[in-house]
């Protein structure tokens, strides 16, 4: 597994809901990682499977 940049992007993006099995309907999954083309996304919450790539982390702005 990658290590993040950070404690808050390790916890956001490893974040693993016990009521929602699909990470794009829990509103507290936040930050997608996706380990195949190690890219992180915040998930847009609007009933679809959708999320904006970022390239800086969100809580110590490092570069991703």
């Amino acid at each position: 597994m990658k290590k993040h940049c950070c404690e808050d992007m390790e916890y956001h993006a490893n974040f693993k809901c016990d009521v929602h099995s699909d990470p794009f309907e829990c509103p507290d999954k936040i930050i997608i990682f996706y380990a195949k083309d190690i890219e992180y996304g915040l998930v847009i919450h609007d009933g679809g499977s959708s999320s904006v790539r970022i390239e800086f982390c969100p809580w110590c702005s490092s570069k991703l």
